[in-house]
């Protein structure tokens, strides 16, 4: 199952990370009450919910289906002074460089049982000891890699445009900023892996009684925008990976959702990426596939194999929904709703597609 989307799981101890890690992932890693109990780091392959593969494979009587996945990696929980060695220290954040996007878990709930490693349950105070602790394991990635690049640019081994990006992104961190925020263009220094640089999700860890409280909600989201905010109960989250999907709906609507917060964190990981599926089915299987928001077809088809962008001839596409209107490829094609499209087609989210190449 190849996975496109990584993200990473960041937070102070003993805010339900590993307890949302375990819904998330249904793995039962260890979820107890004090902070480390993760060190090494948890790695979990979610599926991407997406009924319209359902309905695929009912049309094209698919052995299989196979949906888009998001890989979530749980790593141990930050404090303050991580970066100076305090807790853990901070050499586990090196688990998260590859990471494509950062879940932030907050703590949002009230629990005497539960300690909080600050003291109190503050949601401000915890982003800004993380995005400090953040800030600070970038710096010190910068500044060695300015060391390294001042000789390789006086060598003439590389391009100074990498040092002045280096220079301007340790110059906006010392001013506070999360590189995620700043207009610096980073494409230079991407082997970096800087964390700041990386899009934001923030998961509000709460109970039932904010779940239900959208104007502490609307409070909690103004801390976080632009980014996007997930509100989720872990331990209801927990508790709805072993009920079938009508039970399921039922406890979701007690708390006023309408979509698990796993889904939720799926679908928002996506979204902050611009990442979408196309979708292919045949008897075998019916297969969502991972690409960015305005891939042409050509290279959409690379996804499937690199001999499919080589060779690209055409590509058959019907959207779904005319598809599921029609009931088949056959009656699509004979009412007008099967499309060839050419290599400059810019590809849609739910794209029905077979690609025509030559090898």
């Amino acid at each position: 199952m190849p996975v496109a989307l990584t993200i990473g799981i960041v937070g102070l101890p003993n805010v339900g990370k590993s307890t949302l890690f375990n819904a998330l992932t249904k793995n039962q890693v260890l979820a107890a009450n004090y902070p480390f109990a993760t060190i090494e780091p948890n790695i979990g392959v979610v599926n991407l919910p997406d009924p319209r593969l359902e309905k695929l494979a009912e049309i094209f009587g698919s052995e299989r289906i196979l949906p888009a996945a998001v890989s979530f990696v749980d790593i141990a929980g930050i404090v303050r002074g991580a970066s100076e060695g305090e807790g853990l220290g901070n050499k586990f954040l090196a688990n998260i460089r590859e990471a494509d996007a950062i879940a932030q878990v907050v703590r949002g709930f009230s629990d005497a049982d539960v300690v909080h490693v600050e003291g109190a349950v503050n949601p401000r105070n915890d982003m800004e000891t993380i995005n400090a602790e953040l800030q600070l394991a970038d710096l010190e990635t910068l500044e060695k890699a300015i060391t390294r690049y001042e000789k390789e640019v006086k060598g003439r081994k590389l391009d100074p445009s990498v040092l002045e990006a280096a220079v301007a992104a340790r110059d906006a961190l010392q001013r506070g900023e999360l590189l995620s925020a700043s207009t610096l263009d980073l494409a230079p220094i991407k082997e970096l892996g800087l964390l700041t640089a990386k899009p934001f999700i923030f998961v509000f860890n709460v109970d039932e009684a904010v779940l239900t409280d959208p104007a502490r909600k609307a409070e909690l989201e103004s801390l976080v925008a632009p980014a996007k905010a997930v509100f989720l109960d872990a331990k209801i989250e927990s508790e709805l990976i072993d009920l079938d999907p009508a039970d399921a709906a039922e406890l979701l609507a007690s708390t006023g959702q309408e979509e698990s917060g796993l889904d939720q964190l799926a679908r928002i990981g996506f979204d902050t990426l611009g990442l979408q599926t196309y979708l292919t089915a045949g008897p075998k299987e019916s297969r969502a596939w991972t690409i960015g928001k305005g891939w042409k077809a050509p290279q959409a088809a690379g996804v499937i194999h690199t001999d499919f962008e080589k060779g690209f001839i055409k590509a058959e596409v019907i959207s779904f929904e005319d598809l599921v209107a029609t009931g088949s490829v056959v009656e699509a094609r004979a009412k007008g709703k099967a499309r060839l499209e050419g290599k400059d087609y810019v590809m849609q989210d739910g794209d029905v597609v077979e690609f025509r190449f030559n090898v």
